[in-house]
C-alpha cells in the first residue's frame, strides 16, 4: 500500500508538472531490422521518434547505427514469447522454457546485435509479460547492463511488466496508443488523434507504430505539424527520465538517468544532437 502510495503521488506530481507544459509525445516505431528501406524511412523521420531494433536481423546493427548517428534513441526490440503458439521462435526470442543461464546468455547476445541501444523493449510477449519470474530475470539483466531502461510495449492487458520493472529499480513506461492496428488512412488519424488528446489530458503519451509504408508516410506529414499545434514530441529517454524524476522526488531515491550506457558497454559515444 505505501508503495502504491508513492507511486499515486509521484504520478500526481509529474502530471501536474507536465499539464503547466506543452503537452509532450514521444514515438517508437517497432520491428525495425528486415526492410532496409522502410528501415532507412524510419530513421529520417523527423525530429526523436525512436527506433526499436530486432535482434540478430540482418540489417538491425545497420539501422542502429544509422538511428544513432541522426540522434535517435535506439530500442532493443525483445521477442518475448506470445500467446499464439508460432512454428519457429524469431531470433533472440526469450521462451518459458529457458533456463536462468539461458535466459542470460539470449538475452546478452541480443543485447550485443544491437549498437547503441539504451534501452529494451518488448516484441510481442503477451505469454511472458504475465509471467513473474521471467519478467523478474528480465528487469535483473537490464539493471546488470547499466542505465538501460524498459518500455512496455503492452500487448496484453494482464502484462505486469512495468509492475515489475518499477519494483526492480528499472526506469519504465507503459505505450499508450498503437498507431497502425490497422493500416487506414482512417485508422491512423483517429489513432493519432488519440495520442494527443491522451497527451493533452495526462501531460505526456507515448505511441507505437511500425514500418508500414501507410504508417511512415503519415509520420512524415503529421509530425512537422505538432509544434504548431502545441506540441512537442520528445525522445523515448526523456520521456522515462521525466517520469522517473517524479517517482524520485516522492520516494526520495537516488539519481539514475536512463538514456546513458555503462562505461565499456557496445559501442559507446555522445549522441549527437538533432
Amino acid at each position: 500500500m505505501a508503495a502504491a502510495g508513492v507511486l499515486n503521488v509521484a504520478l500526481a506530481l509529474w502530471c501536474s508538472t507536465a499539464l503547466a507544459e506543452a503537452p509532450r509525445i514521444a514515438i517508437i516505431i517497432d520491428d525495425l531490422g528486415y526492410q532496409l528501406a522502410a528501415g532507412q524511412r524510419a530513421v529520417n523521420l523527423p525530429g526523436p521518434v525512436a527506433c526499436a531494433v530486432l535482434p540478430q536481423t540482418p540489417r538491425g546493427a545497420m539501422l542502429a547505427r544509422a538511428a544513432f548517428a541522426q540522434g535517435k534513441d535506439v530500442l532493443l526490440h525483445l521477442p518475448l514469447q506470445a500467446m499464439a503458439e508460432s512454428a519457429e521462435a524469431e531470433p533472440g526470442a526469450i521462451l518459458l522454457d529457458m533456463s536462468r543461464t539461458e535466459f542470460a546468455r539470449s538475452f546478452a547476445a541480443s543485447m550485443a546485435s544491437v549498437p547503441h541501444a539504451v534501452g529494451v523493449s518488448n516484441h510481442q510477449g503477451s505469454l511472458l509479460t504475465q509471467h513473474p519470474g521471467h519478467m523478474s530475470w528480465l528487469m535483473e539483466e537490464i539493471e546488470a547492463q547499466g542505465a538501460l531502461f524498459f518500455v512496455d510495449s503492452y500487448t496484453t492487458h494482464r502484462s505486469i511488466a512495468l509492475a515489475l520493472a518499477r519494483e526492480s529499480g528499472v526506469p519504465a513506461v507503459r505505450r499508450d496508443v498503437f498507431l497502425d492496428p490497422d493500416r487506414s488512412p482512417e485508422t491512423l488519424r483517429r489513432e493519432f488523434d488519440r495520442l494527443k488528446d491522451l497527451s493533452r489530458r495526462q501531460g505526456m503519451a507515448v505511441g507505437i507504430g511500425h514500418p508500414y509504408a501507410a504508417t511512415l508516410g503519415f509520420l512524415e506529414s503529421e509530425l512537422p505539424k505538432l509544434a504548431e499545434e502545441g506540441y512537442e514530441l520528445v525522445g523515448i529517454g526523456e520521456y522515462v527520465a521525466r517520469q522517473s524524476r517524479s517517482l524520485r522526488v516522492a520516494s526520495g531515491a537516488s539519481d539514475r538517468l536512463p538514456g546513458r550506457r555503462m562505461a565499456g558497454a557496445t559501442e559507446p559515444g555522445t549522441r549527437p544532437p538533432l
